[in-house]
């Protein structure tokens, strides 16, 4: 685990130029910091001021009483969720390990899951309903850096209306495997296109299925397969997901690009709550937060596949072929955008701005009170949305 020392950088905003003819024009409303927003990974919604180990601030008050307490684990006693995770005690000895941790936590977070071998790897799948569910199959693809477990609760329901759910964690996240770049797995859109098609085969997956799509990066590799694949989707529902050229990224990917910077930044273990932190107006339960962090915290392996996955992609050109192959005469197939208004990541203008693309096709449900990760925030409205959608 990588520890940053000092105040890290602040957060920043790629701004993209359409790279196609056919992509939609930069949105009038841009997304303006506010006080008491976050807008980036390193920000915290808290004005609260950190609570310091005495150890140090003893040794701050007895050089400059003026001056705030130097303290390396900032980073993490500033974080609401984690503040119980790593924090050094009045005395350092009575403090725990990572292998207690481990301990407490390694069972967390598993509902309706299962290991599947797919293409000579191991992807974690949560399955919920049946074949023989009479509404038909739907298919929720995750965002980085989190996993399928933020459905959930969203899976529990859906399949209690009759519904046939699959959720995996994409190869590199959560509890699937998370190979070497280089070693079977290289975290390009093209492996992660094929990885897909075949867990779906190994799934028994029948078209046409209906597709949920939600978050960065590899939640935008959810819509370019589907516009690859139009004819095995029904239907498609988006959660918050970048869906423009003008849509905003937030600064974690940036830092993910940047030499050495990138490879400290990927092994934060506590980096994918604090990301869903930073993009909602909640903070995470302890217990909820620790699933999130568990894969992180136990092996450096998914912080290196994000790190690979984020130096692979191309946000100008990903960006451009969505908004360009949803848009009107290219994309007929109903699209729901269900979309959580609180998102400090993704200005409400996004989801407004995309449907003005295609019309006669995007239906826009705003959630209030959902941020960037809606099924997470508000499980129930995404639910109610989605029943109804489908």
């Amino acid at each position: 685990m990588a520890f940053f020392l000092g105040s890290p950088p602040p957060p920043t905003r790629l701004n993209f130029q359409a790279s196609s003819s056919c992509s939609t024009s930069s949105s009038s409303s841009r997304f303006n910091s506010t006080a008491g927003h976050v807008h980036g990974f390193w920000t915290s919604r808290s004005k609260r001021k950190p609570r310091f180990p005495k150890i140090f601030a003893k040794a701050s008050e007895k050089e400059d009483n003026d001056k705030p307490a130097f303290n390396p684990f900032g980073f993490v006693t500033d974080n609401p969720s984690s503040k119980s995770a790593i924090q050094l005690p009045e005395s350092p000895a009575e403090d725990g390990n990572v292998g207690q941790m481990l301990s407490r936590i390694e069972d967390k977070g598993r509902e309706y899951g299962s290991y599947i071998k797919s293409g000579g790897l191991r992807w974690f799948v949560r399955e919920t309903g049946s074949a023989a569910s009479r509404r038909g199959t739907i298919v929720f693809l995750h965002g980085a850096p989190t996993q399928s477990y933020s459905y959930r609760n969203v899976m529990s329901q859906m399949a209690d209306s009759g519904f046939h759910c699959f959720a995996p964690d994409w190869i590199g996240f959560g509890f699937s495997d998370k190979p070497q770049p280089g070693y079977g797995f290289d975290y390009t859109e093209t492996e992660f296109h094929d990885g897909f098609d075949k867990l779906l085969d190994v799934l028994g997956v029948t078209s046409p299925f209906f597709l949920v799509v939600q978050g960065f990066l590899v939640g935008s590799y959810g819509l370019t397969w589907a516009l690859k694949n139009q004819n095995k989707i029904s239907k498609l529902a988006i959660l918050n997901t970048p869906l423009t050229v003008s849509s905003p990224i937030p600064g974690l990917f940036k830092q993910l690009r940047i030499p050495f910077l990138g490879e400290f930044t990927c092994q934060n273990a506590i980096m994918a709550e604090r990301f869903i932190e930073a993009g909602s107006a909640y903070v995470l339960k302890l217990e909820k937060a620790e699933v999130y962090r568990l894969p992180y915290l136990s092996s450096s392996g998914p912080g290196f596949a994000l790190l690979e996955a984020a130096k692979k992609v191309n946000f100008n050109e990903l960006l451009g072929e969505i908004s360009c192959g949803l848009a009107s005469g290219r994309w007929d197939k109903p699209i729901l955008v269900a979309w959580g208004i609180s998102d400090k990541y993704l200005p409400q203008s996004v989801a407004e701005e995309f449907q003005k693309g295609n019309p006669e096709v995007v239906k826009l449900e705003l959630i209030e009170g959902a941020g960037h990760m809606p099924q997470e925030d508000w499980p129930e409205k995404v639910v109610d949305a989605l029943r109804i959608f489908f």
